[in-house]
Order: C-alpha cells, then structure tokens, then sequence
C-alpha cells in the first residue's frame, strides 16, 4: 500500500472507520504525491495549496449555526465538521430513505457506502481529487431506496466557521434508487467575519440509478479568506435524469469542477451555473458533459457577471463519445462585464467521436445591452433599477428552480450585496 501516514490512521482509527475506507484514505494520500494537478483551461491556480491534506475538526462547543425557523421538511446542518441539526420524517425513515452525517451512515448502510463512494469521482483521477480522499473531515450521506419519490424539498446546508483556522473538507454522497425522486438543496456557507485563512476541498457525487429523477439546487457562499475546490458530478443512468442549478457565489478564490457523465442510455443532464466575481477574486469552473449512452441528452448553461478586477473563466466541455448514438450535447457560455478592468474567459470545447449525434455552442463576453437599458427606463425605472432587473434576469435561470422560498430570497440578496445595488 505504500507508505503509511500517521495523522491519517490516527484520524481512521478514531472514527472506527472500516478497514477499506482507512486503506482508501492511505492509498489517496500516497496517490496525491505522484498525481498531476486537474487542468482547468485558463486558470492558474497551482500556488493556493489546494492539495494540502490536514485532518482537524471543529471544537465539539463551537457552533456558528443559529435557527429563528426550522422548516417542515428533511433538513441536516453541519458547522464545521459538527452535525448540529438532523431532522427527518418517520414516514421517509419508514421508506428506507438515509438522510444523515457520513459517519452515522457508515453504521447504518455500509454495504451502500463502500459500493458507492467513489463511483462519480475517482479516487485517483488527479491529486486534488486524491488529496480530497484522503483528509475529507465531514460529510452527509442522502440514500433514497428504488422506487421511492420525496416530496417536499431536501436541503443540507453546511456551514465554515470564518473564525476557525480549521481547512473545510466535506464529501457528500447522494444515491437516487431506481425510479426515485428527489429535489435537494445544498448551501456552502461561511458564517461570521471571515478572518482565518483556510483551503475548502468539497466533493459531490450524486449517482442517479435508472429511471431516477433528481433534482439538485446549491447556493455557494464561502468568504473571502476561504481557497476552495468545489467538485460537484453527476452518474446517470439509463433513463435518469440530474437537472443541476448551481449558483457560485463565492468571495474568495475558487476553482469548480462540475460534470455529469451519461452513462445511461435515455439518460439526460440540465446544468445551469451562474456566477459573479469582484475585487481580486479569481473564480474558474470546468462544465462538463460526457455523453456515453445512446439518445443521451446533456446541456450546459453558465452566465456569469464580473466587476473591479474580478476574473471569472467558464469552460464549456461536451465530448460525445463513440457509439453514443443520437447524443444531444449543447452549451451556452455567456458573460456581463461591469468593468473594464475585470477579466473574462467563455471557452467552448465540443469532443465528438460519433456521427450521428446533434451538438453546439454559444459563448459570448460584453457589456449589458443598451437597448435592454433604454427599454426599462423608458418605462420609467431610474439607471439603477434598471441595471439591477437586467442582471436578475441574466442570472435567472438559477433563481427560479431553487425550490424554498426563504432561500430564493437569500440568493437575491446576495446577489444585489455583490453587485452593490
């Protein structure tokens, strides 16, 4: 197995990790000494030291999370590596769905968790991933059995303490039975003044068996000191659909990787993901869409907004690959400049191994439409008003399919904070 590190089998020992997960965490962290960095067109991000693989946890006395109002439906919530709240219903407990922190997980369903953790992302695939495996903290595990649809929203919010000096690696793994249904929300939050300068590494994997509808909202809103790799993807089976919307909505430095592969015959990706970026602040994300699955259907949307010296680069991959018969692999990458000192970047890459198949792209970068401008003021709104209801609109495609309203509201909020309007 190669080397041994203490810190780790310290950390597996004291969490009585099963014997595979501590081997995977040691072959992941002799793996990152020998893997490349992940390749994200455009952006340099070699020097933030996002392969740094500490195992801290948060004290158990140290919450940042405070409730006013606890909704009705399934909600879990972690401050730094605590679960502070989990609440679902008897009725889903009845059904056999799993909605809880990994470890209680690991107990609950083992068999799952070993068949499934890194299935979407590999262990190897690039030292960051590896590095991810190997010092991940904290996590949630959602497990909805076959043929069992939710109805009201799912939501886990899961909250950096900006005080704490403590690196924020989470993995979340989501597992969508066949003919399941689900509508989850997640939130990447950094909570208080944010004062400590840490790394973040968050990983996603969100495995849609056949037939499986899974709808999937995230809102991330990590501070300013905080250097982050947010890799969210998607493993879709035949028939299954993931609709992504994903709002990047970041104040420090962040590289995003979020995929979906159609492995499925049938199967059928939507990702939407908007983002601003301000001040200093550099924000790359990778969006990609592998079709391997005949009559498989992936489409991208990404609008971003950039004011100061913000940097913002979206790269648009849709490869097709051979014998994905009647494939539909389409991507629109489109960007607002709000200032003349920010920096852009709409990079469109289509890869196709198959001929018969339907595939395009748009990308664009510019100002916002002055005829859009004059259109609303003459109705009467002032500049201001204006500007504001035009880029709501750009960023809409993510607004509108966040399924609480408490949150949509957030989300505006944070939106017009950013943008000073």
């Amino acid at each position: 197995m190669g080397e041994v590190n203490k810190e780790i089998k310290a950390f597996s020992e004291s969490h009585a990790e099963p014997e595979w997960l501590s081997d995977l965490r040691q072959k992941s962290f002799n793996d990152a000494q020998v893997l490349e960095l992940p390749r994200i067109e455009r952006v340099r991000f070699n020097s933030w030291k996002l392969d740094n693989i500490t195992l801290a946890e948060s004290d158990e006395n140290n919450s940042v999370a405070s409730f006013t109002e606890i909704p009705d439906y399934p909600l879990l919530v972690q401050a730094g590596t605590n679960t502070v709240l989990e609440q679902i219903s008897p009725e889903l407990i009845e059904k056999g769905v799993v909605f809880t922190d990994f470890y209680s997980a690991i107990e609950e369903i083992p068999e799952i968790i070993e068949k499934y953790l890194g299935s979407a992302i590999a262990t190897n695939e690039d030292r960051l991933t590896a590095a991810h495996y190997a010092a991940f903290n904290s996590g949630m595990v959602l497990y909805v059995p076959d043929n069992v649809e939710v109805d009201s929203p799912i939501e886990a919010i899961f909250y950096q303490d900006g005080s704490e000096a403590i690196n924020f690696n989470k993995h979340i793994l989501i597992i969508a039975g066949r003919n399941s249904k689900i509508n989850y929300l997640e939130r990447l939050e950094t909570k208080g003044e944010s004062i400590a300068k840490v790394t973040a590494s968050v990983a996603v994997e969100v495995i849609a068996l056949d037939g499986a509808q899974v709808k999937f909202s995230a809102i991330d809103r990590l501070g300013v000191n905080v250097t982050a790799f947010v890799s969210r993807r998607g493993l879709i089976g035949n028939d299954a659909t993931i609709d992504w919307s994903i709002g990047v909505m970041n104040d420090g430095n962040v590289i995003c990787d979020f995929d979906s592969d159609l492995k499925g015959n049938g199967s059928h990706a939507e990702l939407k993901a908007v983002g601003i970026s301000m001040g200093k602040q550099i924000q790359g994300i990778d969006t990609r869409v592998t079709n391997y699955g005949k009559n498989s259907v992936g489409h991208i949307l990404q609008h971003g907004v950039i004011l100061e010296r913000g940097t913002l680069t979206f790269n648009g991959i849709g490869h097709i690959i051979n014998g994905a018969k009647g494939a539909d692999a389409q991507q629109e990458s489109r960007v607002l400049m709000l200032s003349d000192k920010a920096k852009a970047d709409a990079n469109p890459i289509l890869l196709i191994d198959e001929n018969d198949v339907t595939a395009g792209h748009a990308a664009s970068i510019g100002q916002i439409d002055p005829d859009d401008m004059y259109y609303l003021m003459s109705r009467g709104l002032d500049e201001q008003a204006a500007k504001k209801l035009v880029i709501r609109g750009f960023l809409g495609s993510v607004i509108t399919n966040i399924p609480v309203k408490s949150v949509r509201e957030e989300f505006i909020a944070t939106i017009d904070r950013k943008l000073g309007i």
